[in-house]
């Protein structure tokens, strides 16, 4: 299964555990992110229908910051003594797809909402909690 997922004004074909550097995302190493899925291939079948897709997310941690090539440049014009030396490196984020899949569904996703005894996560309230507060 993999999937061609929207990051930064690119699109990248990602699949289950593998890392991906795409450009410079907010957020600190180990934080989870969601990425909108553009297309899904899941064996044979392909799911690129936009009502469709739209329910397929992927999920992924941040590994880490990473760096582009140095770039040089150099303005010169003739006869004027004019130079200017400059340079330029991209910066990128690495991530490491966790999960492709409906909210469900999740490939490879951990359950981050309940424990293993069935309970509520911390900070989780259900809407009939949050009446009975009112």
């Amino acid at each position: 299964m993999y999937a061609i997922v929207r990051c930064g004004g690119r699109q990248e074909k990602v699949a289950l555990d593998e890392v991906v550097t795409v450009d410079k995302l907010p957020g600190e190493v180990g934080s989870s992110i969601t990425l909108p899925a553009l297309l899904v291939v899941d064996g044979d079948r392909i799911i690129s229908d936009p009502a469709e897709v739209g329910r397929y997310q992927v999920t992924a941690d941040i590994v880490g910051d990473a760096a582009g090539p140095k770039i040089n440049m150099i303005h010169y014009r003739n006869k004027t003594g004019y130079r200017r030396r400059l340079g330029h490196r991209q910066r990128y984020t690495q991530v490491r797809i966790t999960g492709i899949g409906t909210e469900a569904t999740s490939v490879g996703a951990t359950s981050t909402g309940a424990t293993s005894t069935g309970t509520k996560a911390a900070g989780a309230t259900t809407t009939k909690a949050k009446a009975e507060e009112d």
